[in-house]
């Protein structure tokens, strides 16, 4: 299998170099593409030492990983938000999977920060994902591009595309649910507390259940702070 693995950016230059120097060891297999959704840092001047391609796009996460995947030339898409990790056989756990359990999954998340709270909060996550069928971008979704043309993409909303998307991917076949973990940021619960954080994600998803309009859910999530999608 080739890889395809798409990062979308939106002012991360703080942490785009190390993302992208982590993916460096796989670039024998995977194609690394950074979709820039307009940065008004230097985050796009830092990706094109590490990418093999970075690319601008309109903003918006699912635009941009929809461009991204157009752009793919790989056999299996990875989406890898700028703040996470992949563990380093990433490649091998999934081609192992795909090629007898089906067209699309993720991994467990863990946490970074050593608050006991993070430990928590991956553990329910994973939980809840796998009771659901329902992966989350900070997950880490690979999918078959075969299998992402047939599920549509990613819709062009504002928020939840990751949970759209893994409704329509569940119509072609249940998600590989690997229990290798890759790191992600805490910086979100960090930043604006971890109750309160919880709170509103869980708030955000059952609004969204009962049909909210993502654009107004993605203004509250952000609030007035620049956004990374």
């Amino acid at each position: 299998m080739k890889f395809s693995l798409i990062v979308p950016t939106l002012n991360e230059a703080p942490s785009i170099s190390a993302c992208l120097a982590a993916l460096q060891p796989l670039r024998n297999r995977a194609e690394i593409i950074v979709v820039d959704g307009g940065s008004f840092d230097n985050t796009e001047i830092l990706a094109r030492k590490w990418a093999d391609r970075v690319v601008r796009s309109p903003k918006g996460r699912a635009r941009q990983m929809n461009l991204g995947a157009k752009l793919a030339t790989g056999d299996v898409l990875i989406f890898l938000h700028a703040d996470t990790f992949l563990p380093p056989d990433a490649l091998d756990r999934i081609e192992r999977q795909l090629e007898t359990n089906g067209e699309w999954g993720r991994f467990d998340i863990q946490l970074s920060g050593s608050h006991f709270m993070f430990k928590i909060i991956a553990l329910l996550m994973n939980w809840r994902s796998r009771l659901t069928g329902i992966a989350t971008g900070d997950q880490v979704l690979f999918v078959s591009k075969k299998a992402f043309v047939s599920a549509g993409g990613f819709p062009d909303i504002a928020l939840m595309e990751d949970i759209a998307l893994s409704k329509a991917l569940k119509k072609i076949s249940p998600p590989v649910c690997l229990k290798t973990k890759v790191v992600s940021s805490s910086r979100k619960w960090q930043q604006d507390g971890i109750i309160r954080t919880i709170l509103l994600m869980w708030s955000l998803r059952l609004q969204y259940f009962f049909g909210a309009d993502p654009d107004v859910l993605a203004r509250r999530y952000y609030g007035k702070s620049p956004s990374k999608r």
